[in-house]
């Protein structure tokens, strides 16, 4: 994941964001009772709980840190056990939980993938992160606060509306930007490979 382009990052991001999005936009009633009842949708929780089990644990097995090195298959041992106890021990608002945790693990991603681009737009994705790494805590410290955020945006039709299209503004300029300005960074980015000097015919 390391190799991930923030161009390619952000078209991702985007569409993720746009897409269930135009739904609220063209059904919104349907699209309302989907998101009421995704706080506690278990099998959904056991989805995104596993995900971010798996995905924190590739990122351990990344680590090069040598201190702890010795320390990996304890690391494995204990947080597949959280990510495994979780599903068993603390269904409730599962779902919200293990959002959270995806939200942590991707904001890494995306301050992983923006650190070296050479343009200030970076920081629309950087920012985003950071919003994503205050929303994971606080929505695993308290998972209601989700469903209270998620019945509130969709308390009426023409609310559900308004937030669906602000997020697909949001979705499309993100895709903007990996299509545009992303991409054209990380062309003017690639090494530039030396052409061969003309050969000079040498005459006596």
């Amino acid at each position: 994941m390391s190799d991930l382009k923030l161009s390619t990052l952000s078209i991702i991001l985007g569409l993720i964001v746009a897409l269930p999005s135009i739904f609220g936009l063209i059904n919104p009633k349907s699209f309302a009772e989907a998101v009421r009842k995704f706080p506690r949708q278990t099998t959904v929780g056991y989805v995104l709980m596993l995900l971010g089990t798996a995905w924190f644990l590739y990122y351990v097995s990344q680590e090069t840190v040598s201190d702890f090195a010795n320390l990996k298959k304890y690391f494995f041992l204990v947080f597949g056990a959280v990510g495994l106890g979780a599903c068993v021990f603390v269904r409730d608002f599962l779902p919200v939980r293990g959002l959270a945790v995806i939200y942590l693990l991707l904001a890494k991603l995306m301050v992983d993938a923006a650190r070296w681009a050479d343009t200030d737009w970076r920081l629309v994705i950087a920012t985003w992160a950071y919003v994503l790494v205050l929303a994971g805590m606080w929505f695993t410290i308290s998972p209601y606060r989700l469903r209270d955020i998620l019945n509130w945006s969709v308390a009426t039709e023409s609310r559900t509306r308004l937030t669906s299209g602000i997020r697909v503004a949001f979705g499309v300029f993100v895709i903007v930007l990996g299509l545009t300005v992303f991409k054209s960074v990380e062309k003017k980015a690639r090494p530039q490979v030396a052409r061969p000097l003309p050969h000079l015919a040498v005459t006596a």
